[in-house]
């Protein structure tokens, strides 16, 4: 059951952790800019405020970014105050796929590195 706000509360919906698909999932780490996000989530190992992150893209587009990773699963999103921090949802996804987000974030760097990025 995806968990929904409250009426008038600045909470986001996300999914329950039996409601993400792997599908979803990789579609959400098949964009490069989502890659990225999801890349400096784990290196940070903590919650990073929207702002924090820079990005080749506009504001509306780094939105819909963070709201297709949400969606799918792989972040968690809340206000504190008016910031809007992120998360990574580590510990559901290696819950219901073990290994991928490991293998998939190791073999970004792997390109990374491969291409001078």
């Amino acid at each position: 059951m995806t968990t929904a706000p409250a009426a008038g509360s600045r909470d986001l919906p996300h999914p329950a952790r039996d409601e993400i698909r792997l599908e979803a999932v990789l579609h959400a780490l098949s964009d490069p800019v989502r890659l990225r996000i999801v890349q400096e989530l784990a290196a940070d190992r903590d919650e990073l405020a929207c702002s924090q992150f820079e990005l080749p893209v506009t504001k509306s587009t780094t939105t819909h970014h963070f709201r297709v990773l949400r969606e799918s699963g792989v972040i968690r999103q809340c206000y504190r105050g008016t910031a809007k921090m992120n998360g990574l949802r580590r510990e559901d996804l290696d819950a219901l796929f073990p290994g991928l987000l490991d293998c998939l974030l190791a073999a970004a760097g792997r390109q990374a590195a491969r291409l001078g990025d």
